[in-house]
């Protein structure tokens, strides 16, 4: 099967179509970079679940894993890396041509 005509479910991609790391990437999408418990708040997931799928997405390139502190306190910062964005665009790009049938 070529690529031309092939079925647009053959664009999404394996690694951000899981729904907790698709969360986790729409939810960094918006921001430059967010501290590790906002987005665990804001995906609704435990601080284990989100460590381990975001070490997926840096696996994949997707996603860059920033440590540092603030004062005292060590801190974990999040960020789509560009190779990220980009998937992540192109994986809304199939779902939406699945959609439109």
């Amino acid at each position: 099967m070529t690529a031309e005509g092939a079925h647009a479910r053959h664009r999404l991609d394996d690694v951000i179509h899981a729904p907790v790391r698709f969360s986790i990437v729409a939810a960094l999408s918006k921001v430059e970079s967010a501290e590790f418990a906002a987005v665990r708040d804001a995906v609704e997931l435990s601080d284990s679940v989100l460590s381990k799928q975001a070490a997926q997405l840096e696996a994949a390139g997707y996603v860059k894993i920033r440590k540092g502190y603030v004062g005292k306190r060590p801190r974990t910062w999040l960020s789509l890396t560009s190779q990220g964005r980009t998937a992540f665009r192109n994986h809304l790009a199939a779902l939406r041509d699945i959609a439109a049938g």
